[in-house]
């Protein structure tokens, strides 16, 4: 029953890649103006034209170039770069290692930030410390994330210099300066996680710790940290995960915003670039991963909460 159910979920996610993928392609089918005049300019003579609108494929009717291009990204083919003339896949390859290294490491601070102060709401619940994070989560929820950025950039990179201004970071450099050069980004990503997961992990765990089970382990004498980390913790995860699920999808395109603040050679800044020079290829590559990576975050977010609600698995 649960490998139907994990099945049925795939399939569905590929159907929905797939209708973005058309629903793209069609979006960028009506921009107005010409592909071909876009790139070469005006001032481009008409055989010059004709030869990169045959290049591009553009004499050919718009579904078969949909379909030419579905089947050259089924086959790792994202096509050539009409700005740099490269091939996609190797100017997306570092881009998304570099982003997908910052998103790691954001996860991992957004953990703690999101688990620590939530158990410490839930058991001291109605008191000055639970009222004070609170209100730290409420102001947190109300600054823009690139107004975040620039605030730890004043403090750690100028007040306190701890940190470099800008994530500059080039190939072959070692893990610890990859490490020093991204906290200040991925401190930014995880905080702007953290405090949208915190109040529902908060509300969560105080229901489950007036639960009748957690009661019954109370009266058997179990120690009140095993109670919370081992019993209530993980059933209080669950409706928890759909916000971690968002929270992922938010890294896709959260980290455009960030990685332009902090001047990161991310997937993000390859986007906006490729936007700018309206680098066709490059934007259907990076739109299509970019929601390739949401409709998977969501996906294993749904099959975590059914693995770990056993009622709600059996229910299915």
């Amino acid at each position: 029953m649960f490998l139907r159910l994990i099945a049925g979920r795939v399939l569905q996610a590929a159907v929905t890649l797939v209708l973005i993928s058309l629903l793209l392609f069609l979006a960028l089918e009506v921009l107005p103006g010409d592909v071909a005049t876009r790139v070469l300019g005006r001032e481009a003579t008409a055989e010059a034209l004709e030869a990169l609108r045959r290049t591009l494929r553009l004499d050919r009717p718009a579904p078969e170039r949909y379909f030419l291009w579905l089947s050259g990204v089924l086959q790792g083919d994202l096509g050539t770069s009409l700005v740099s003339g490269r091939p996609v896949a190797d100017i997306l390859g570092p881009r998304v290692a570099n982003t997908l290294f910052l998103s790691a490491y954001a996860f991992l601070l957004y953990l703690p930030l999101a688990l620590v102060p939530a158990v410490v709401q839930a058991i001291r619940r109605g008191g000055w410390l639970d009222q004070a994070l609170s209100v730290a989560t409420l102001v947190l929820l109300a600054i823009p994330d690139f107004l975040l950025a620039t605030l730890l950039l004043i403090g750690f990179a100028m007040t306190w210099p701890l940190f470099p201004s800008m994530s500059i970071v080039e190939p072959g450099t070692d893990f610890a300066r990859m490490l020093r050069l991204t906290t200040l980004p991925a401190l930014t990503l995880a905080i702007v996680m953290a405090v949208y997961a915190l109040r529902m992990l908060r509300d969560q765990l105080i229901e489950v710790l007036q639960s009748e089970h957690i009661r019954a382990g109370e009266l058997r004498g179990l120690p009140p940290g095993r109670l919370v980390w081992r019993h209530a913790l993980p059933n209080a995860l669950a409706p928890a995960l759909n916000v971690t699920a968002l929270n992922l999808a938010y890294l896709v395109g959260g980290v455009v915003v960030v990685e332009k603040v902090f001047s990161f050679p991310g997937f993000g800044t390859l986007l906006l670039d490729a936007l700018q020079l309206r680098d066709l290829p490059v934007i259907e590559a990076t739109v299509l991963m970019a929601a390739a990576i949401y409709i998977g975050a969501n996906l294993l977010a749904d099959l975590c909460a059914i693995a770990l609600t056993p009622k709600l698995r059996d229910a299915r």
